[in-house]
């Protein structure tokens, strides 16, 4: 998809898991793609400075999603040591949710379970994580096979479970003509605004924000925060209108810099002008390398982002540049330095040299 949709690179990011790196890897130089590969977990900053704020989680406050970019290919086993525990841990979280969940459920007669329902939707025994995700899908299995008329299934989502469910995604659950994402936006309404009631709060899968950042160091991976930002309309349709951190910036980029963040990962399609003018500025300001993705929570979303083709925006092309090289040479290329953005400028320049000239 990436290469049919013509990106020059393509990256991996996923959950508390390298599993599908390798892989990726491979099909990369298949196709003469360049890649990059990362890996997104949730981190405990409750010994910090901020410690009881909000910042990018919708469920949990003093807990932050922190992205390690860059990864060094033959550090890829270390880090599945790594993440193998926490994994566990949110396995056992994950179940005690599912019966959270059934106890919602059992009067329309359906029932969660986590082995027999949940983890044959995942990637688990490949080394893959399970997510809130998976479980509202398999949720979301169960209705759509018990409850086929889309009035029907409308009518049991907000009267009798509750469901808030955004008017944009109501519409397309009423319509007939669901282009066989059916499954994926009901997936969406929940996640918008169901999976706070049975939510069971994370604590030890998630290390400590400085542990992560050792890791970062020892494996010679980038370390960023991941900015989100507050939601008044999610361009992915599974997020509430909802406060986050912009509210604590000022406070929260010195505090990134104290513990010793690289960089600040943040996806421009879902944040307004000035959300990112603000924290673009300041990145500047404490020297963080800026990077940038787009979560694909929907078949409905484009593939490729329009937001990316404003010129404004290449500096973000040149961060993907610089990761594929830091990531060639080794890593540690960009960690820990003063320097990050004129280095990575350089790397992005030394990566248009070699493969694109």
């Amino acid at each position: 998809m990436s290469w049919q949709n013509g990106l020059s690179a393509a990256g991996l990011m996923d959950h508390d898991t390298v599993a599908g790196a390798d892989e990726f890897i491979e099909a990369g130089k298949i196709l003469g793609l360049p890649t990059t590969i990362g890996c997104e977990c949730r981190v405990d900053m409750s010994k910090t400075r901020l410690a009881g704020r909000r910042f990018n989680d919708p469920d949990q406050t003093s807990i932050a999603y922190a992205a390690m970019h860059g990864i060094p290919h033959d550090k890829l086993p270390e880090l599945d040591r790594f993440f193998s525990p926490l994994r566990k841990l949110r396995n056992e979280r994950s179940a005690l949710m599912c019966e959270r969940l059934t106890s919602l459920t059992k009067p329309l007669g359906i029932t969660i379970d986590f082995e027999r329902d949940v983890l044959p939707l995942s990637h688990e025994s490949e080394g893959g994580s399970v997510t809130e995700r998976h479980i509202v899908f398999a949720l979301t299995k169960k209705l759509t096979g018990r409850f086929r008329a889309p009035a029907e299934l409308v009518g049991v989502l907000e009267n009798r479970l509750g469901a808030p469910i955004p008017e944009k995604l109501r519409g397309r659950l009423l319509s007939e003509d669901d282009a066989g994402f059916r499954e994926y936006d009901i997936l969406c309404a929940l996640k918008s605004g169901f999976v706070e009631r049975f939510y069971v709060p994370a604590g030890a899968e998630c290390p400590d924000v400085s542990e992560f950042i050792g890791i970062c160091r020892e494996v010679g991976a980038v370390s960023a925060y991941a900015y989100l930002g507050d939601v008044s309309g999610s361009a992915t349709d599974d997020k509430k209108p909802q406060k986050y951190e912009d509210s604590c910036l000022a406070e929260l980029f010195p505090e990134l810099k104290r513990l010793g963040f690289d960089a600040v990962t943040y996806m421009p399609n879902r944040n307004s002008k000035e959300q990112l003018e603000r924290v673009s500025a300041l990145c500047r300001e404490y020297g963080f390398l800026e990077i940038s993705g787009e979560d694909i929570n929907s078949p409905r979303q484009p593939f490729l982002s329009p937001t990316m083709t404003d010129p404004e925006l290449g500096y973000l092309t040149d961060s993907a540049f610089a990761l594929i090289e830091h990531e060639r040479l080794g890593g540690g290329i960009l960690t820990g330095r003063a320097d990050i953005r004129q280095k990575a400028a350089m790397l992005a320049r030394d990566f248009r040299k070699r493969v694109f000239q």
